[in-house]
């Protein structure tokens, strides 16, 4: 991807995922209970798929993260609440 030494533009990538991967790092808009929704099955794939395919430490911290966002996606749908990013 452009910006990661690659040459596809992120024009070019559609995904649920879009409302998380174009979020700014600090601050910005809170992510709607309906886009939490969106992205939840697709990051539990993308963290089962990792879990089948790898067993070093770093992957498991990502596993782990990737797990714990799930958590808390699938806690902003229960209470219809938006997901701030403070």
């Amino acid at each position: 991807m452009w910006g990661f030494d690659g040459e596809r533009p992120w024009s070019d990538v559609s995904t649920v995922l879009e409302p998380l991967l174009d979020h700014p790092d600090v601050g910005g808009d809170d992510l709607s209970p309906a886009d939490c929704a969106a992205i939840l099955p697709r990051l539990e794939t993308i963290t089962d798929q990792w879990a089948q395919d790898g067993d070093d430490t770093l992957h498991h911290e990502h596993i782990e993260k990737g797990r714990q966002l799930a958590t808390v996606l699938r806690l902003c749908i229960e209470k219809n609440v938006p997901l701030c990013f403070l």
